[in-house]
């Protein structure tokens, strides 16, 4: 080998006393070598202190997605007979279900206000998801009994109304 060959595959080693030294507090051992403290290690089960990603926390990544669709769906619940409420709170809670579930298995990588957040969404979702589905079995129960016709136009329905007083 050349001398610069020598060179070359002496720097992509790693020095052995810098990678293998116990006193150096940016290495740890585990049984597959030595990590660094600030990356998250997929066999502990253990965040590393002070959460993750050098000791910051982040926001779960669908909690205001999942806010913004539960009150939709409560304010939407009552577009196009329900149906626009009712899929906009199975998208929130679908989302939150994920992000409920990233934020247990590593609580110390994420806020708290974050999961506040997509807790309250959730919560939005629910109420949204069940006033459109009332609305939904209504307009049903209203078609099953007067006719779909009644629904859609405005003067068979104010005729049916008339005929009702």
């Amino acid at each position: 080998m050349s001398e610069e060959q020598e060179g070359q595959a002496q720097n992509s080693q790693p020095s052995q006393e810098n990678s293998q030294n116990p006193q150096n507090p940016q290495w740890q051992q585990n049984p597959q070598g030595y990590q660094n403290f600030s990356q998250p290690n997929p066999n502990n089960p253990y965040p590393p202190y002070g959460g993750g990603f050098g000791g910051m926390q982040m926001a779960l990544p669908n909690a205001t997605i999942v806010l913004v669709l539960g009150i939709l769906s409560i304010v939407a619940c009552c577009c196009f007979y329900g149906l626009v409420g009712v899929v906009l709170g199975v998208v929130a809670l679908i989302l939150s279900k994920k992000d409920k579930e990233n934020y247990l298995a590593n609580m110390n990588y994420y806020t708290l206000s974050s999961y506040k957040n997509l807790n309250a969404g959730r919560v939005c979702a629910i109420i949204g998801l069940i006033l459109s589905g009332l609305i939904l079995l209504l307009c049903i129960v209203f078609a099953i009994f007067f006719g779909f016709n009644t629904l859609t136009d405005e003067e068979t329905l104010k005729q049916f109304l008339r005929e009702l007083q």
